[in-house]
């Protein structure tokens, strides 16, 4: 699949991989202040932002259209970051290609599977997406009507303002979701699905330096992972920010450009 991307700055190629409900928008900020230091590559994943719909959403998909898209770049090796979905995106390809990685960041999340779908996560972007889809776009005229109909399913304001950012203008001053809700639900499960447990990974993925960097206000990395994550990613460093959400970028924007620019001290 070809993924539409933004570019910024120059210097060692960069890509930063957005989180589920996200785009390549939400890291401008961010990518500019790293354009002395990088090439910022900004993808949108697929149902997500301008790049295709389609009905295939898992992190095998993802990680060959990233693979595509660098070959496309003629990018031989790139540093690799990601949050959430996009870390799960980024491990992915990290363990089947880390010869094409110069470093990796994962922002909050675990790279494994949870134990059950009962997850407070799961059940939290079920929530989020029956929410969208509940939503009859062809009744509102402003984004004010569309935020108080979210208002009373979604109880987080940080939640809604990014569900929002996914709304967009279309013919007839009409709106629509840049997001794929309905391939995003019905694949739900694929997402919140990771790489097992130790027991399947025999290879240690080394030769770079690896960070994870864990909200400090966040249970998106608990504390029995790290054991598991030191057995694939034996360098990692994991690094608590304090006062860091799920969404660390947001939250603490400065401590991630901080931690990017490490990677090629």
């Amino acid at each position: 699949m070809k993924l539409f991307y933004r570019k910024y700055g120059n210097g060692p190629a960069l890509v930063i991989l957005h989180g589920l409900y996200g785009s390549s928008d939400n890291w401008v900020t961010i990518a500019k202040n790293l354009s002395d230091s990088f090439t910022v590559y900004l993808p949108d994943q697929r149902n997500h932002g301008q790049s295709p719909h389609n009905e295939i959403h898992d992190y095998d998909s993802m990680r060959d259209d990233l693979f595509e898209l660098i070959n496309d770049l003629k990018l031989k090796k790139i540093f690799l970051a990601g949050h959430s979905m996009g870390g799960k995106t980024a491990i992915s390809f990290a363990l089947k290609w880390p010869e094409r990685l110069n470093g990796l960041l994962i922002a909050d999340i675990s790279p494994f599977t949870y134990e059950s779908d009962g997850h407070s996560a799961y059940s939290q972007h079920s929530g989020i997406l029956n929410a969208i889809l509940s939503l009859d776009l062809q009744k509102v005229t402003t984004r004010n009507e569309v935020e108080g109909l979210l208002k009373g399913k979604i109880s987080s304001e940080k939640e809604r303002g990014l569900i929002l950012k996914n709304l967009q203008r279309i013919e007839n001053n009409n709106f629509s979701w840049k997001i794929n809700a309905m391939s995003l639900l019905a694949n739900l499960e694929k997402i919140m699905k990771g790489i097992r447990r130790q027991t399947d990974y025999n290879q240690q993925i080394t030769g770079f330096p690896v960070i994870f960097l864990r909200g400090g206000d966040s249970d998106y990395i608990p504390e029995k992972d790290f054991k598991d994550i030191l057995h694939v990613f034996p360098a990692a460093e994991i690094i608590e920010v304090p006062g860091a959400g799920h969404w660390i970028q947001v939250d603490k924007p400065d401590e991630v450009v901080r931690y990017l620019k490490k990677l090629i001290e």
